[in-house]
């Protein structure tokens, strides 16, 4: 695929710099102090509640909302980061709408939940915005932990080892840690830099050295690291990406949907990034909208997104769906790539159309094209640089209880590892129940 599409479809400077600001401005201001109280007053304060039970990181949702209707955000705060040290950026890009929220009594009730993500922002926001770190280190254990990924599950393990007394080094491929956060979400769901703001936050607690530039497999080993240090954490994500396996992959104007993203989260100016006037994406997740939404607002004149099954089956969620059909996107379904046209570069997508039957997926024999200039590949991606000899499940890393792994001394969590959701508040509550663990193994 081509790393950096140019072609006469592929432009920037397609909307002022002023319009692209607008466009990526935050998705979900942060609330004032008076519309935080309002909205906490609006929970019920449940003793059994549904909210916290669905919570991967099981924070005291009813506790945090008391404390902020109490006029204590900074101990609201201090509720989150006790279960969860990057409360700041779930409070962001949770799919609140399909956890807490979804189950809170107010929305079962009248259809609209207390506004729990915002909240939890609020409460988060305050904090981070003192001077220090909340937590203090216990006293050292003379341990050494190696983590593999500054992402989620990395800094996650890395915060909680740390304030646990053990020292630990993170590694990290990357020229700057926050994983996902920094280079796989939307822009307005993140905005004024704060992955890496969050990121030097929680590294104020000490005790935590991060190197980057070092990838597992051609920098580093598994029985090198276990050689030198006491334990070692893998989290390092998802490294390799699902092609399409097309004749054609290769035009001008076909792309990996990561790739697109990540361009676009470290670009300093966003007018001067190009994109297509027709813009298709493959897939039906969350890199797949966030992949076209930002395309349109970057002033993609079309922009469609097809996914080979039925729209039931569509991993991004309902809210993101609509949030991608509001900013002008097109979803098609059932439909799936057959052909990549063009003469050197991409100049339209034929598609078979599916049907998903007692057999399975197949095609229908009927195909349609979409003229296209850019292609933009989102249909997942795999684990890569593992070592041999680690026992998988499903092309993820296989654990048991706490992150486990097949290895003696060797832990893993986040998207790398078998089980749960590909979401940060999952890998964030993987992170750190695996360091819970490594700790009780180091200190008996």
């Amino acid at each position: 695929m081509s790393a950096s599409p140019q072609t006469p479809g592929i432009v920037a400077g397609r909307l002022s710099s002023s319009r692209i600001a607008e466009n990526f401005a935050d998705i979900a201001p942060p609330l004032t102090g008076h519309e935080a109280l309002v909205a906490a007053d609006r929970c019920y304060f449940c003793y059994d509640a549904p909210c916290a039970t669905a919570c991967p990181t099981s924070i005291d949702i009813p506790m945090f909302i008391r404390q902020i209707a109490t006029g204590t955000p900074e101990s609201a705060a201090m509720t989150i980061f006790e279960q969860n040290i990057l409360g700041g950026m779930c409070a962001r890009v949770c799919p609140t709408e399909t956890l807490c929220e979804e189950v809170c009594v107010r929305e079962v009730a009248e259809g609209k939940p207390v506004e729990i993500g915002r909240l939890q922002r609020y409460a988060t926001d305050i904090l981070m915005a003192e001077d220090g770190h909340p937590f203090e280190r216990a006293a050292s254990t003379g341990r050494r932990v190696a983590v593999v990924g500054a992402g989620p599950a990395g800094l996650a393990c890395a915060h909680r080892l740390a304030m646990l007394g053990h020292d630990v080094v993170i590694y990290d491929a990357r020229p700057k840690g926050g994983g996902l956060n920094e280079f796989g979400i939307a822009a307005y769901k993140a905005v004024g830099g704060f992955a890496q703001k969050e990121l030097d936050w929680l590294l104020g607690i000490g005790g935590i050295t991060v190197e980057y530039g070092r990838a597992l497999g051609p920098d580093l080993s598994v029985d090198g690291l276990k050689a030198e240090f006491d334990a070692v954490f893998l989290g390092m994500g998802l490294g390799g990406v699902n092609e399409l396996g097309l004749d054609g992959s290769d035009r001008v104007g076909v792309r990996r949907a990561v790739d697109f993203i990540a361009e676009l989260r470290q670009a300093e100016d966003l007018a001067a990034l190009p994109v297509g006037r027709r813009v298709v994406v493959v897939g039906g997740g969350m890199t797949a909208v966030d992949a076209a939404v930002q395309s349109k607002l970057l002033g993609a004149e079309e922009v469609t997104i097809a996914y080979r099954r039925g729209a039931d089956r569509l991993s991004a969620s309902g809210h993101e769906q609509e949030h991608a059909k509001n900013s002008g996107v097109r979803i098609v379904t059932n439909a799936v790539p057959v052909a990549i046209r063009g003469n050197g570069r991409l100049e339209a997508v034929t598609f078979g159309y599916t049907a998903d039957g007692p057999d399975g997926l197949r095609e229908t024999g009927d195909t349609f094209d979409l003229v296209a200039d850019q292609l933009l590949v989102a249909i997942g991606q795999t684990a890569s640089g593992l070592p041999e000899g680690l026992a998988m499940d499903g092309g993820k890393i296989a654990v048991t209880g706490a992150g486990r792994t097949s290895i003696d001394s060797v832990w893993a969590g986040g998207d790398c590892a078998a089980g749960g959701e590909d979401l940060t508040v999952t890998a964030v509550a993987e992170g750190r129940d695996a360091a819970m663990d490594i700790h009780a193994g180091l200190t008996g």
